[in-house]
């Protein structure tokens, strides 16, 4: 596997926020969302070294933390996941697994961190249009999201950017019988404070109108938009 970064921090997003952790950050992702944080993540990003599964245990391991996130990029793009989450697993580490729900892999974990990608997502402002075709056609997957739901301890966070994309959501829903209204976590898009503030203010009032959860963007809050926090 191709590893960007490992780190310790405090889990920012999510029902897991505040939890100390361990993230193993990989290289590579089929999509290319329009509000990607994490472009150094992309395989032409040319960053990242490749690690056996034996040494990816190591470096968690070292880093002392029982709770592991895997985190890209895309992890499931990685065979290797599966004896990975088995032996950190076995090593008794608690493994939340952040993907868009385009891939599966018969992993085991103990949170699957699914982020759905809206049509907020697609990068219309890219040149190389075939990446905009490839992001099109890929993100959206309710089969694999309908798989993975059924079979993880789950969560669904959505990047909310305009109030445009409320009904969206409410749409997307629609494909799935039983999501629970607690794992529907809506998340402002934003890697600046102030408008992550000021989009959580009627981002809570749809919350709560909603039953749906709001997931502000912790890490921001903590340490500001910087790699390895």
């Amino acid at each position: 596997m191709f590893i960007v970064e490992t780190f310790k921090s405090k889990q920012g997003e999510g029902l897991w926020t505040g939890v100390e952790s361990a993230f193993v950050r990989v290289g590579g992702c089929l999509l290319r969302c329009r509000y990607c944080d994490t472009p150094y993540a992309f395989w032409e990003a040319g960053e990242g070294v490749e690690y056996g599964v034996d040494e990816i245990v190591e470096i968690v391991r070292q880093q002392g933390e029982k709770h592991v996130v895997l985190t890209g990029g895309e992890p499931m793009c990685y065979a290797e996941l599966v004896p990975l989450t088995k032996r950190l697993s076995a090593n008794g580490h608690t493994i939340t697994i952040e993907t868009s729900g385009t891939l599966d892999l018969p992993v085991q974990c103990d949170l699957m961190s699914i982020s759905p990608k809206l049509s907020n997502s697609t990068p219309h402002g890219l040149k190389d249009k075939t990446q905009i075709a490839r992001h099109e056609t890929s993100r959206n997957r309710p089969e694999v999201v309908r798989s993975l739901i059924k079979r993880y301890t789950y969560q669904l966070k959505f990047v909310v950017d305009t109030k445009d994309d409320l009904p969206e959501i409410e749409e997307y829903l629609k494909q799935f019988s039983g999501v629970l209204k607690s794992r529907v976590l809506l998340m402002p898009q934003g890697t600046n404070q102030g408008v992550l503030r000021k989009k959580m203010e009627w981002l809570l009032d749809y919350c709560r109108q909603s039953g749906f959860q709001l997931c502000p963007r912790m890490h921001i809050e903590w340490f500001g938009n910087q790699r390895g926090k």
